[in-house]
């Protein structure tokens, strides 16, 4: 039920009522698609009825919607929710329109708020070697989760398919992974010297502690149970060896991923090729990773600029 502190005022309610009857039993929408719609429009309504004189929407201008769309933009709401307000707006004044309840759409003439790309945190190179080498002594745990954040960082896996990882998809010869992901699509990935060289010693003297007849499969990485590794096990995992670490960023497996992107871009690899090993299906969600500090900008224009470059 609506709060009815938060309904429309009289003037207003009708139409949305009308509209949101619409979106009901014309187009079968979601209950919490009308009533995300229904709380957008009763909110907008709420702003209209105490800054203008408009006795319902037909009176509405697109300079009133501006209006609320911009008082909403200065209490630092997200552009994505912004985004859904005036998609609100747009289906509702299209639907007067139609029903010849008002003349013209004053959304035509509103722009969207631009949506933002969160950019992917990082580690730097630094605090990457901190990480790795936070697992300490040679017991079997020790040598699981060395070769467990190795392979992390120097494959870019994501969380469940390291999770997933079988001894059948590791060539440590040839230096690989054939890792399955979203969709179980297959691509082969570089694993990289010291990742190998991490997953032999695990396999050689670490592994066979944690195998147990009845439960084991065919996983790499074995729990203490004997079982594969659950996502929750493998982020607490990351998560304790970062505070031992003494990095103070919330570190995630995620973001190791993010750190092997970011990193191999900063060295010169093709921005394809990256998009390969972490097996994107377009290349626009790549793309993030082209971003870059002005740090390294300042440092490039330093560097290869002809009317900057430092004289040899």
């Amino acid at each position: 039920m609506r709060d009815e502190t938060s309904r429309a005022p009289d003037r207003f309610s009708s139409e949305i009522n009308g509209f949101i009857a619409y979106l009901q039993l014309e187009r079968g929408l979601a209950p919490n698609t009308w009533q995300a719609y229904q709380r957008d429009l009763d909110q907008c309504a709420q702003f209209l009825a105490a800054r203008t004189s408009a006795p319902g929407w037909s009176a509405v201008t697109a300079t009133e919607l501006t209006a609320w769309l911009k008082s909403l933009s200065a209490s630092d709401l997200k552009a994505s929710s912004l985004a859904r307000k005036l998609t609100a707006l747009r289906v509702f004044f299209r639907h007067q329109v139609h029903e010849q309840q008002r003349d013209g759409d004053p959304t035509a003439l509103l722009l969207g708020a631009k949506r933002v790309r969160k950019l992917p945190g990082t580690l730097s190179e630094v605090e990457v070697e901190r990480l790795l080498a936070a697992p300490t002594g040679g017991d079997a745990f020790a040598l699981r989760d060395r070769a467990i954040l190795e392979v992390f960082y120097s494959s870019g896996l994501r969380v469940s398919e390291l999770a997933r990882l079988s001894l059948m998809q590791v060539d440590l010869e040839q230096g690989f992974l054939r890792v399955f992901g979203k969709g179980s699509k297959e691509r082969i990935v570089p694993l990289g010297r010291r990742a190998a060289e991490a997953i032999a010693r695990y396999l050689e003297a670490g592994r066979s502690h944690f195998v147990r007849t009845k439960k084991t499969g065919g996983h790499l990485f074995l729990s203490e149970r004997g079982g594969p590794l659950s996502r929750v096990t493998l982020w607490l995992l990351v998560k304790r060896y970062a505070e031992k670490a003494g990095i103070r960023q919330a570190v995630k497996p995620h973001l190791l991923r993010h750190s092997f992107a970011t990193h191999l871009l900063g060295g010169g690899a093709d921005l394809r090729a990256i998009q390969e090993m972490l097996g994107h299906a377009n290349i626009s969600t790549t793309e993030i990773y082209t971003a870059v500090s002005p740090v390294r900008l300042l440092d490039h224009h330093t560097r290869f600029h002809p009317r900057n470059r430092a004289k040899t």
